[in-house]
This record gives structure tokens, C-alpha cells and sequence, in this order.
């Protein structure tokens, strides 16, 4: 037992050795993993800014819709015919009153012939009916005088008196003879007259556009049959439906600006005219007319449109690219970057207008630099790095140049 005592105390000696061995092996490597982690907290994170700005912005919404005419007038005929003479052709220029097409009269000239004939024969029943009325009260009083002085009987002097009545009666019936005659003389004549169709419109420019034409020469058609569509185009009509999420912030009296596929980068102004008061059941939408000045005739009803109006704006606002708004704990807030610009701070805001990339906010210590890429990686007081070599964007913001 006395020779193995000495091999034992070695043994124990070596594994003591051993033991202290790795637990100096595993501090090492301990303290510098978490040498590594410290190093790498600290490491700047590379972020693109921008200027916040200050100035004017506008709330803007764009509604696509439609142009109508102002106003429609439909040619039509008042008798019916064969069609003479169409005296217009779609986009003429035609004047209020103007005689635009003309019907075969041949019919209606033969029926104010009639009607004057008629007239003359009326009037000669009326004079026979007048003269025999004469002679019948001349006979009446003679016989009432006979009666008197007892010459001439009761019944004779009955029969005067019924002639007399029965004259006066015819009298009557020759009257009104004449008078239906005349009416129907002047009937005959306006008829006649009808032949000639105006573009008799009420209300608006003296002058108006031929917009369609419906007949041809030689088509018979009937009375109140359309011949042509006539429209007022300056001013035009423009016609976009809303939904309940815009109707509180529009008003008649808007002003409004409008461009069409027809003509690239022309720009028309207008306002708004109408607001319906209900919205259809169908669309839950309602129905915005708005007036545009058209001078120049270049819109046409029909053509679709892209209209954009200023629901609310600010002469003086704080905005920020939209790309650096930044939602923590259900809070919109940015990042300022320090005036150093080696760390950040976390500001909560309020957002306003947005106008396209641009947005309005409301806050405090809300200037100089925000971060607009790169706000993902950071936190409240997280050191950063702005690449020296950054061109701007459109809306102010840095971007980053790769060399």
C-alpha cells in the first residue's frame, strides 16, 4: 500500500492540474465572447436621412369621372313628313332659332288651302244667316203691329215669332261656324309653318354645336321624332362620384383642377357646382357636378377625366418624407438625428396632411435630420453612420452613392 501511496498523490495532482487548466481556458473564452458582443452593441448602424422641412402643404384627393354637356337640345318636328332639306351636319355651328332641316309641305300648303275655302263659305253662311235674321225681325214686328189693330191672328203672329227664334239660332250656328273655320285656318297655317324645323333652345349661348345627327334626307318621320342632338360645351360639365369618406370635406364653390387622356399636360380649372344630397343605393357613392371653363371647345362630353381638389391646406407645417415615420409601441414617432449626427432620438408625433412622399407632422423637437432607411435596426439613443458620399431625392431625402 506505502508504493502505490505516491502514484495516487501524482494521479490527484495531474487531474487538479487539468481542472484548473480549462476553467483558465473557458474564462478566456468567456471574456471574450462577451468582448465580441460589446464591440459589436456599439458598432454604429448605417442610415440614409433627411432634412425636415417646413412650408406649405395640401390635402389633395383625385376623383376620375366624366365630361358632360351643359346642356342637350333635341331637334324633333312638331308634325310628321317626309324630310326635304337637312340644312346642318354634326359639329356645325348653329344659332339660336336657326331653320336646321325642312319637311315636304306639299300636304300642309293643300291643307291651308282647304281651311281658306272653308273660311270664305263660313263667312257667306254667316252673311245669308245675318240677312235672314233681318227679314224675319222686320216681319215679326210687322205682324205684332197687325195684331195690335187686330188685323192679324195669335197664330200668325206665333209663327213670326218662332221664324224669328229659328233665324237667330242659325245666326248663331253661322257664327260659330266662322269661328272654327278661322281656327282651323290659322291651325293649318302653323302646321305649315312647323315644316321648318328650328333649333329654338331656351336659356344659355346664343351658339351651340351640332353634336348628332339621326335622319337623312327622303326618311319619313313622325311628329316628335328626334333629328339632331345640339349641346352647349363652354361651359362643360364634369361628373365624379364620391364615397362617404370625402362627401363631409367638399363644397360648392371648390376650386378644382382637371386633366384628360385627350390632352397631355394641358390643365383645366373649375369649381364645384352641385353636390347631390343622397347617395345611390347601388354604389353607396354621390353624384359631384363640377363647371369647367371651356373656351377653346377642346373637351367633349364623354371623355373620361382625372380631377383633383384641395380638401384642406397649410401655409406654414412641419413635413417629413413619408418613409420616416416609424410605428413603436402603436405610437407614430420618428428619429432625430443628433446635431453630430452619431445617434438618434426617438420623437413621437402627431400626423396631419399627407401629400404624396410628403407628410405633416406635429411634435416636439422636431428639426434638423430624421432617419428615413436604416430606422428598423436603431433605438432611442442607438449610435448611427451617414455615408459621406449621398445625393438627394425628389423629397429631400439622402440617398446613399455606392462608390
Amino acid at each position: 500500500m506505502k508504493s502505490d501511496s505516491p502514484k495516487i498523490y501524482l494521479l490527484m495532482f495531474l487531474l487538479i492540474g487539468v481542472a484548473a487548466a480549462g476553467w483558465f481556458i473557458l474564462t478566456q473564452l468567456q471574456d471574450r465572447g462577451e468582448s465580441g458582443k460589446g464591440r459589436k452593441s456599439s458598432r454604429p448602424i448605417p442610415v440614409e436621412v433627411a432634412q425636415i422641412q417646413h412650408g406649405p402643404i395640401e390635402l389633395k384627393r383625385t376623383f376620375s369621372g366624366e365630361l358632360e354637356a351643359l346642356a342637350e337640345f333635341v331637334v324633333a318636328p312638331k308634325v310628321s313628313g317626309r324630310v326635304e332639306r337637312v340644312l346642318v351636319n354634326i359639329a356645325d355651328r348653329v344659332k339660336r332659332g336657326l331653320v336646321v332641316a325642312e319637311l315636304d309641305n306639299a300636304e300642309y300648303i293643300q291643307a291651308v288651302a282647304q281651311a281658306e275655302a272653308d273660311l270664305v263659305v263660313a263667312r257667306a253662311n254667316l252673311a245669308k244667316a245675318g240677312s235672314d235674321l233681318e227679314i224675319a225681325t222686320r216681319e215679326f214686328k210687322r205682324t205684332e203691329s197687325l195684331l195690335k189693330r187686330g188685323i192679324a191672328s195669335d197664330s200668325e203672329f206665333d209663327a213670326v215669332g218662332q221664324d224669328k227664334l229659328a233665324k237667330l239660332a242659325q245666326l248663331k250656328v253661322a257664327e260659330a261656324q266662322k269661328a272654327k273655320a278661322e281656327s282651323s285656318l290659322e291651325t293649318a297655317n302653323i302646321r305649315l309653318g312647323y315644316t321648318k324645323v328650328t333649333a329654338g333652345w331656351t336659356g344659355g349661348n346664343e351658339y351651340r354645336l351640332v353634336a348628332e345627327r339621326y335622319v337623312d334626307e327622303g326618311q319619313t318621320v313622325a311628329a316628335n321624332a328626334p333629328l339632331l342632338l345640339i349641346v352647349e360645351l363652354d361651359p362643360i360639365v364634369g361628373v365624379v362620384f364620391i364615397t362617404e369618406r370625402d362627401y363631409a370635406r367638399l363644397r360648392p364653390g371648390q376650386l378644382i383642377s382637371l386633366i384628360t387622356d385627350a390632352y397631355p399636360g394641358e390643365r383645366y380649372q373649375g369649381r364645384i357646382e352641385r353636390i347631390a344630397p343622397v347617395f345611390r343605393k347601388s354604389t353607396r357613392q354621390a353624384r359631384i357636378e363640377m363647371i369647367i371653363d371651356n373656351p377653346q371647345q377642346q373637351l367633349k362630353p364623354g371623355m373620361f377625366i382625372r380631377a383633383t381638389v384641395v380638401l384642406a391646406q397649410l401655409p406654414e407645417a412641419t413635413i417629413i418624407p413619408e418613409q420616416a415615420l416609424t410605428i413603436r409601441d402603436d405610437r407614430s414617432g420618428v428619429f432625430i438625428v443628433s446635431q453630430d449626427g452619431k445617434s438618434v432620438v426617438w420623437r413621437e408625433v402627431k400626423v396631419g396632411i399627407r401629400e404624396g412622399s410628403r407628410v405633416q407632422v406635429e411634435g416636439d423637437g422636431l428639426s434638423g435630420r430624421v432617419v428615413t432607411l436604416g430606422q428598423q435596426l436603431v433605438k432611442d439613443g442607438s449610435a448611427i453612420m451617414i455615408p459621406d458620399v449621398q445625393s438627394k431625392t425628389s423629397d429631400g431625402r439622402q440617398k446613399v452613392i455606392t462608390q
